[in-house]
């Protein structure tokens, strides 16, 4: 190859490359700023703004700015995080006594007990307790009660391994469950029949009680109108995740426990694979 030529060719190889990186980093940097990425300003001041509200207690005005950047830029550098703030956001709200569309007051009647106004509203008495910061079941006439009555509903995700706790149809909260093996947890739309706490196991003849470390049910039983099937603890909290249950769906005990105070008889649960 003539020498004069070889200079030639390694300058114009080098301005293609180089052309070539200018053009995949402008491409990736428009990316960036139309889809809201971390180098969007207006994106991280919501996000900023958002942390700061919750800061202050403002919680609705917060999930309402964490929830509009889920579901506008959903490629946000941080949307992980965002979507575990907009999750707590949403579950402090229903435990709290603030008013929303989804709450009522009522005013405490002649006859009322905890149990009879749960039932009035469908929901139930550890709830109502939490929002009103009761410390028993005492409850006094012309006392006025924070009342959640927004409609939960469970839908569990068998390839996932995920429950998903839904109010109205929105989603508040995702947690990680464990599912049957051999694709044995039943798959349709559920109630929730009956509950239990320190539930008994009842397993092939054996009599396992609540106390005991091999009771694979943990901590709380929400039964379904389907014999033998529902939701339940775990003393394996390593293995969640995992399809390794005689078809029942596990979870871990915080988890369980959290949506066993929300949940009342006869909620929905709709299971697919």
């Amino acid at each position: 190859m003539n020498k004069r030529i070889f200079p030639v060719i390694l300058v114009v190889i080098g301005l293609v490359c180089f052309g070539g990186y200018l053009t995949v980093n402008k491409g990736k940097k428009d990316k960036e700023d139309k889809g809201g990425g971390v180098s969007n300003p207006a994106v991280q001041e919501l996000y900023t703004q958002a942390m700061t509200m919750g800061e202050n207690n403002e919680l609705a005005k917060a999930k309402e700015v964490y929830r509009q950047i889920v579901n506008d830029h959903p490629d946000f550098k941080e949307i992980d995080t965002v979507q575990k703030q907009l999750e707590e956001v949403s579950m402090k709200i229903i435990f709290s006594s603030l008013e929303t569309p989804d709450t009522v007051i009522h005013e405490v009647k002649a006859g009322d007990t905890l149990g009879k106004i749960a039932k009035e509203y469908n929901t139930t008495m550890d709830l109502i307790k939490r929002r009103n910061n009761l410390k028993s079941d005492t409850i006094r006439l012309g006392q006025r009660l924070s009342i959640w009555k927004g409609i939960f509903s469970i839908f569990v995700d068998k390839s996932q391994n995920t429950l998903m706790l839904k109010a109205n149809e929105e989603v508040v909260k995702i947690y990680r469950v464990s599912t049957g093996v051999n694709n044995s947890t039943p798959v349709g739309t559920f109630i929730i029949a009956n509950k239990l706490v320190d539930p008994v196991w009842y397993k092939s003849g054996a009599i396992i009680p609540p106390e005991s470390s091999d009771n694979a049910l943990g901590s709380r039983w929400m039964g379904f109108d389907i014999p033998g099937y529902g939701i339940h603890g775990t003393i394996e909290p390593d293995r969640i995740g995992q399809q390794i249950t005689a078809g029942c769906v596990r979870m871990r005990k915080e988890d369980v426990e959290e949506l066993y105070s929300l949940l009342p008889v006869g909620t929905k649960v709709t299971i697919v694979d």
